[in-house]
Parts: structure tokens; C-alpha cells; sequence
């Protein structure tokens, strides 16, 4: 990244500075990764340690995901009250404290508790680590650091899995005692306790955003920062916030977004349909149970885990494209082609299960069938992990105004997360329907995400955050500027 040229514009200050703060930040997406699999190896210890029945045990799977939604929506507001840094040791906090509980769990019920509070820290750092990153990022360079975000979440699943796999390679197995008499599901859980203490230490070593610091009136030390890391003039920046913050109130209120656009600013319906589209084409599906559904229509256990790994890789090395690529041809034109790539390979899922002959209850993908199929999942996470994976999260972060960016973000990763939640607990009951199904419906809204982006997305490559509009207004047509 510092060798090449800015895409656009200049700046005025070393890009490696900047980029070691972002990659701070963007910790607390290695630990949301992290954190949500980090269980992955530990759910069929957690059942036989626990004698814990499928329904109960999904739960305490999923219930980390309540705590998403709900530590999505207040962290907005948290952060325009208390500041970006704070929301950032608060959701360190929350992960210390779950992977305390999580590995001294007395029963599924507290361990549920704790995936909750774990959860809690999840959806904080889903919203303060893509603000953050925006707010003190050059303009050129803002969709790159942006996509650290997504890069963090996928290294963190990634190495959330290896240290599962290492700990019971150590062990023995899962269920086994390990050090200090702990059994090695324990482990998995407390490992957390390293990255967590890291993310919060290093919180304390950047600073505050510019934008948080001039709504609360600081402005030399705004101006300090914006020097410091975002470049440019910063008198003018510091006045074109000043006027982009004027109305917001000591005590942000979601009443800020409301309008008549069936009640909401119109930016902010983007911003959730973006959310949900990114989940409802099914993505989780392939992360949360892409092991069983392989072994599902014949692959052996050891190939389907070889499978999850190779996707994992897979989702790192799309993401460093979409790093390559995000501040140089825009964030609309990938999303585009990310939502016309999904809808190709998904349909082609669908049609491979829809017509896979049924033994014993379950599809099985004779001949051709098999690799097809595995290749159209893969490809479906390339495209996935090119666009709508990384470009999500650096639009949320950058397309709101200044007045309310943390508040509407909350709101956008809040309806992600639920998304998240309806997705992962449904898959099963229309699984059992037909995966045809499941996959046909992942299909129809990629299919709708296509026309979502032609008709709603703006571009905001090389903008300015000051320049972002929350204007109740119509949402641009295609060919319209940005």
C-alpha cells in the first residue's frame, strides 16, 4: 500500500502512519471474527460435556448473535456521547469478560449468558472499527483501510479455526483435559483472552477522531489529527465539520434519523438494505455449516473440512483484491459485479440440488455434480469476499454524514446482525425441505441485489466524509452523479 500512488487526490501525510492506526482499530474485527468462531470446535464438546440436547445447544450457538444486534445498536450512540477510543476499550472489556465465562462455564445456561456479553463486544466493534477507520482516513486511501476491516473479520475466523485445530492436536481432543486440568474446549474460549488484552492496550495508543473531537468543541486537538493523519487543508476540513455537525445534540437521539421515506432518512434505508442483502444471499451458510453440508451430498468428514479450510483461505485472498481494487475503480462498480457474480453461482447451487437424486433422505451429487457444485461455492465466496464482504462495511462507514454516521451505522449493523440471525436459524428447517430451496431463495436476493445497487448505491470513492449527505431527499437514479 505505500508504495503505489494515491487513486485520487494527495496527501499530506505518511500513509504508514495512518495505516498502523486503522490496523488498530481494525482489531476489534480480527476479534469479532475471532469470536464468533471460535466455538466452532468446542459445540460438540460444549453437548456431551453439558448433556445438552440439539435445540438447546443451537441456542447457545446463536445466542451470541442477540448480543450483536443489541451491542450494534447502542455503540452509535455510546460513541457520539463518550467517544470513539471508549466504545473501543468497552468492547475489549466485553470479549476479556466473555472468554472468562465462556471457559469457566459452569452449565449451558451461563455459557449462553456469556456468548451474549461476548456478543455485546461483536456487534461494538462491527460499528466503532468502520467509523473509526473513516473518519481518520485520508480520502484516497479510505476504501483500502476500510477494507482492513473485513480483512481482520476473515484472518480472525481463520485463525480462529487453526487454534482450535491446535489445541486439539494438543489435547488429544476436544473434551480432553489440557493445561491446568481444563479440558481443551475450555481453551478455546480463553485463547481470546490474548488478542482481547492486545485490541485494548493498543486503544489506548491512537487517537480520537477528529470528527467526535469538533462536535465536542476541541478543535486544537482535532486539528492535531486531522494534521497528523488525514492530510489536506486542514483549516477548511475543520469548517466543513463544524457545519456538517451543527444540530447534533450532547445527547444523540435516534430521532435524527427519521424522515418521511417510510420513516427514515433515505441513506439510511440504503445502508440497511445493503446490510441484509450482504446476508440474506446466504454467505454464513457456507461459513457456519459449509462442513456438514459437504459431508451432506458425499463428501468424507476429512474432505469437508479440508473444504472449509480451502474456503477460508479462499475469503482472505478475495479480500486483498478488493483492497487492491476499492479506491481504484469504486465501490459501486464491485459491489455490481459481486451481486451479478453471486446470483450466477448460487443459481447454479440451486440447480444442482434442486435435481440431485434423494438416498436416504439427502441429496447426493453423482458424476459431474460434486465439483460443479464445489467450484460454484467457492467462486460464490470469491465474489463474496471482492466486494460485498470489504465494500460493505468502508460504504457504512463513509456514507453517512458527519451528523449521523455512529447512530445510523448502529442501526444498519444491528439489521446486519438480525439478518445474520435469521439466515443462520432458518437454514436447517429449509434444508430439511430441500436445499434447492434454501439455495433458490439466496439466489432471488442476490438476483434483487443487482437491481439495488443500480437503482440506490452511490459512489464515494474519492469523496469527501464532509461531503456525505443526510438530506431527506430521493436517492439518485442510474447515470446520476454522485
Amino acid at each position: 500500500m505505500t508504495s503505489s500512488s494515491p487513486p485520487t487526490g494527495d496527501i499530506s501525510v505518511p500513509i504508514t502512519r495512518v495505516v498502523l492506526v486503522a490496523a488498530t482499530a481494525a482489531l476489534g474485527g480480527f476479534l469479532f471474527g475471532f469470536d464468533t468462531a471460535v466455538i466452532n470446535g468446542a459445540v460438540s464438546a460444549i453437548g456431551e460435556q453439558f448433556s445438552t440436547g440439539p435445540l438447546l445447544l443451537g441456542f447457545s450457538v446463536a445466542s451470541a448473535l442477540i448480543g450483536c444486534a443489541i451491542g450494534a445498536w447502542f455503540a452509535g450512540r455510546i460513541a457520539d456521547r463518550f467517544g470513539r477510543i471508549r466504545v473501543m476499550l468497552l468492547a475489549a472489556a466485553l470479549f476479556v469478560l466473555s472468554s472468562l465465562g465462556c471457559g469457566l462455564a459452569f452449565g449451558i445456561w451461563d455459557l449462553s449468558f456469556w456468548r451474549v456479553i461476548g456478543g455485546l463486544g461483536v456487534g461494538a466493534a462491527s460499528v466503532i472499527a468502520p467509523a473509526y477507520i473513516a473518519e481518520v482516513s485520508p480520502p484516497p486511501y479510505r476504501g483500502r483501510l476500510g477494507s482492513l476491516q473485513q480483512m481482520a473479520i476473515v484472518t480472525g475466523i481463520f485463525v480462529a479455526l487453526l487454534t482450535d485445530a491446535a489445541i486439539v492436536a494438543a489435547a488429544g481432543s476436544s473434551t480432553e483435559p489440557w493445561l491446568f486440568g481444563l479440558e481443551a474446549w475450555r481453551w478455546m474460549f480463553l485463547s481470546e483472552l490474548v488478542p482481547a488484552v492486545i485490541y485494548g492496550l493498543l486503544a489506548l495508543t491512537i487517537p480520537e477522531s477528529p470528527r467526535y473531537l469538533i462536535a465536542r468543541g476541541e478543535l486544537v486537538k482535532a486539528k492535531s489529527v486531522l494534521s497528523r493523519y488525514v492530510g489536506g487543508d486542514v483549516e477548511k476540513t475543520t469548517t466543513d465539520i463544524l457545519q456538517t455537525v451543527k444540530g447534533a445534540s450532547d445527547r444523540p437521539r435516534f430521532s435524527i434519523l427519521r424522515g418521511k421515506a417510510f420513516g427514515l432518512l433515505p441513506i439510511v434505508w440504503v445502508g440497511i438494505g445493503l446490510s441484509v442483502l450482504q446476508q440474506f444471499t446466504g454467505i454464513n451458510v457456507i461459513f457456519y455449516y459449509s462442513t456438514t453440508l459437504w459431508q451432506a451430498v458425499g463428501f468424507t468428514e476429512q474432505d469437508s473440512l479440508t473444504i472449509t479450510v480451502i474456503t477460508s483461505v479462499t475469503n482472505i485472498v478475495t479480500t486483498i483484491v478488493a483492497i487492491l481494487l476499492i479506491d481504484r475503480i469504486g465501490r459501486k462498480p464491485l459491489l455490481l459485479v459481486g451481486a451479478i457474480g453471486q446470483f450466477a453461482c448460487l443459481a447454479v447451487l440451486a440447480v444442482m440440488f434442486a435435481t440431485a437424486p434423494i438416498v436416504d433422505g439427502e441429496p447426493v451429487l453423482d458424476g459431474a455434480a460434486g465439483p460443479i457444485a464445489l467450484i460454484a461455492a467457492n467462486l460464490y465466496v470469491v465474489f463474496f469476499g471482492a466486494s460485498w464482504g470489504p465494500v460493505v462495511w468502508v460504504l457504512l462507514g463513509e456514507m453517512f454524514s458527519n451528523r449521523i454516521r455512529a447512530v445510523a451505522l448502529s442501526v444498519a449493523a444491528a439489521a446486519q446482525w438480525a439478518a445474520n440471525f435469521v439466515i443462520s436459524t432458518t437454514f436447517p428447517a429449509l434444508a430439511a425441505v430441500g436445499l434447492g430451496l434454501a439455495y433458490g431463495i439466496y439466489t432471488f436476493f442476490a438476483f434483487a441485489a443487482i437491481f439495488f445497487v443500480i437503482r440506490f448505491v452511490r459512489e464515494t470513492k474519492g469523496r469527501t466524509l464532509e461531503s456525505m449527505d443526510d438530506g431527506d431527499r430521493p436517492i439518485p437514479t442510474v447515470g446520476s452523479g454522485a
